[in-house]
């Protein structure tokens, strides 16, 4: 390229850079023309001067009717301008309710509990009830107010509860479905904890009033010594009557089971009624390392009223490691329980509902009886399929049906029971 042309490229270069500058330098002093001023800043008590900005707003401002000097946070202390969170808001379920219902044959137990599941008493709730979708009386009332409707010698069918509206309450809208039968169920009734007391709601003078069967056959030839021959393993049964166990020593002392009472059904009202000392024995045995296995005296006048008192010991059952079986003890109660004078028919009809209950539940069910009460108030072969465990103080059980544990005195002495305690053997070694 000659001298000339560069000179040429080199002038056009020029020219395009000098257009390049002076177009960015008019850019920038157009900007600045066109920049807001900065709000200038108010002292207290001070007021705004003739010439302020509020008098030179921009075209948006005046469009808009805003405030430059508006704090622009304000909305921060203003209480209302936020919606509460979800848990802030205070929801009262005190008086919301619900229904809790359970049939065993041809029967309807209704339970209404609150938000936390606990009855509700104090109350006269009234019920409707519905069979096949047809209204079949006006109400039910619950007459004694303590949160509970029962209703017996109810057909068969499909039958819907409803609780009626009632003042402040809360109820649901839609009722609880029920089937009721003909036939007996034999399940644990889940509501059963609403029917279970504690001593301190009953007179136990007049309602644990069972009478030691044994005892009175017994042949005076009984020992209070261990019974070790055999194929058998060595254990005791104990209930509140044994009072304070110190079950390190029984441990220690060679007793490799325990079977505890769990409850009893008052020989007098009937009540469900939870041993004082249940939790304490079978804690205590069961850290000590004394396999266990329960038992309940039943003062049942029916299959219905067994299941239930099934259903409770399942519901002890349920929260410990059981090794032995669940027995009902069957016994008189001095002549005058609501039992006694039960035939034979009826009291096997009603271990059996009991022994049911259990065995459907996935546990090994056994009836608890005395010589004489196993020959002249049940019927074994009905109850051939469940552990017996055989009451017969004598040197040698004389009992000839089959049984697999033998209760053979009440006069056992153990280290860490200040009480006599009722020596067993078992031929099962659970």
């Amino acid at each position: 390229m000659d001298s000339k042309l560069k000179l040429q490229v080199i002038a056009c270069v020029s020219i395009v850079i000098a257009l390049v500058l002076g177009l960015v330098v008019f850019l920038n002093q157009d900007q600045k023309k066109q920049a807001p001023k900065p709000a200038q800043t108010m002292q207290s008590g001070e007021t705004k001067p003739e010439n302020s900005i509020s008098q030179q707003k921009t075209s948006f401002d005046e469009k808009y009717a805003l405030d430059p000097y508006a704090d622009p946070y304000a909305f921060l202390s203003d209480e209302e301008f936020f919606d509460k969170e979800e848990d802030e808001l205070i929801v009262d379920t005190s008086k919301m309710l619900s229904l809790l219902v359970s049939t065993t044959q041809k029967d309807i137990r209704v339970h209404v509990v609150n938000d936390k599941g606990a009855p509700v008493a104090g109350q006269e709730f009234e019920f409707r009830l519905k069979k096949d979708g047809e209204q079949i009386h006006k109400t039910f009332s619950d007459d004694d107010k303590d949160g509970m409707l029962y209703l017996s010698d109810m057909e068969s069918g499909e039958y819907e509860v409803l609780l009626c509206p009632l003042g402040e309450y809360e109820v649901p809208e839609d009722g609880v479905m029920v089937s009721v039968s003909d036939e007996i169920s034999y399940t644990v009734l889940d509501d059963i904890s609403f029917l279970v007391r504690s001593e301190d709601e009953i007179d136990a003078k007049v309602e644990d009033t069972a009478v030691n069967g044994a005892e009175l056959d017994a042949d005076g030839t009984e020992t209070n010594k261990r019974l070790t021959e055999g194929a058998t393993v060595f254990g005791i049964d104990v209930s509140k009557w044994n009072k304070e166990i110190d079950w390190e020593k029984v441990k220690a002392a060679g007793v490799e089971f325990a079977i505890i009472r769990c409850g009893y059904r008052g020989s007098k009202t009937g009540a469900l009624v939870q041993d004082p000392y249940f939790e304490k024995n079978i804690k205590g045995a069961t850290d000590a390392g004394v396999r266990v296995g329960l038992y309940f005296f039943t003062q049942a006048v029916n299959p219905v009223e067994a299941v239930e008192e099934a259903s409770t010991v399942l519901m002890f059952a349920k929260q410990h490691k059981i090794s032995y079986p669940l027995y009902i003890d069957t016994e008189g109660a001095g002549g005058n329980g609501r039992a006694d004078g039960l035939d034979k028919e009826t009291r096997t009809a009603v271990c059996k509902a009991f022994c049911e209950t259990i065995e459907n539940a996935g546990y090994t069910a056994g009836v608890y009886a005395s010589k004489s009460w196993l020959l002249n108030n049940l019927d074994m072969e009905q109850l051939s399929s469940y552990s017996t465990w055989l009451a017969q103080y004598s040197s040698q059980p004389t009992y000839e049906g089959e049984y697999d544990m033998w209760q053979y005195t009440s006069a056992g002495k153990i280290d860490g029971i200040s009480t006599l305690v009722d020596y067993n053997v078992s031929y099962m070694d659970y």
